[in-house]
């Protein structure tokens, strides 16, 4: 293997010629998976002894609960990226997380919401796992704010990406936060050294649905990319005054 491929592939055209193509196959996946989990969730899962018909609100808000969190680690972690390496899709990786991890955190807030009446007869309560999440909701339109806010590129991927790092700490905050402070909400019930507590009927549609949601992320993702990145090149099309937009380059 040549030794600049891994930079060769960090090439914004190289990427778009292979988001292309891959793009197609993440969305079906995506498709294929939400309709699966949704028929396991409605039709094979059992209704909740204690919680009944309304359990079946976890395989909704547990997924976008998790993805809320990924998407602020990669947020984070491609801002780290961007910020120490230079990396030319670094940025436009973080940039384009953002408003798919918000939309994710406002489906597990409103979710939960609904979860939270018939269970603590409450709509919202200032639990602290709860808390943190609306944290987690405001960081994240802080940033996209903060991307709008300042016209220089450059200067708002520097500055958004010192943002998303040094918010990370909330992501441990949230995940321990049961084990930490008295909480509404259970412990781990999945990812535990003792095995999943939760019955594997229910284990199969919330494992399918936490695959959808990925699959949906990473074809949302591939999808905003390709746009900021096409946008990108027309912007610098037009201020060097030419005639004609960029296309891409076939590889």
């Amino acid at each position: 293997m040549p030794q600049n491929s891994l930079y060769d592939f960090a090439n914004p055209l190289r990427f778009e010629s292979i988001a292309r193509r891959v793009f197609p196959f993440v969305a079906g996946a995506a498709v294929i998976l939400t309709a699966m989990g949704v028929y396991f969730a409605l039709f094979n899962s059992p209704a909740d002894y204690q919680q009944g018909e309304s359990v079946r609100i976890m395989y909704v808000h547990v997924p976008a609960a998790w993805m809320a969190l990924f998407c602020y680690s990669s947020m984070a972690i491609a801002s780290a990226a961007g910020f120490i390496w230079k990396h030319p899709l670094a940025d436009v990786a973080a940039k384009e997380t953002a408003p798919i991890g918000a939309a994710f955190t406002l489906l597990a807030l409103f979710t939960g919401s609904l979860w939270g009446k018939p269970m603590w007869g409450a709509w919202w309560a200032w639990d602290a796992r709860l808390t943190s999440v609306l944290v987690l909701f405001f960081m994240y339109l802080g940033y996209m704010a903060l991307w709008r806010a300042i016209a220089d590129k450059a200067r708002a991927a520097r500055l958004a990406a010192i943002l998303a790092i040094v918010g990370f700490v909330n992501v441990p905050v949230i995940k321990f936060s049961v084990d930490w402070w008295n909480s509404l909400h259970q412990p781990a019930s999945i990812l535990r050294p003792d095995g999943p507590t939760i019955h594997a009927a229910m284990l199969t549609p919330l494992f399918l649905m936490i695959a959808a949601y990925m699959a949906i992320y990473v074809a949302l993702l591939v999808a905003s990319m390709l746009n900021e990145l096409i946008s990108r090149r027309i912007a610098r099309t037009e201020l060097a005054g030419g005639a004609q937009p960029a296309t891409m380059v076939e590889q």
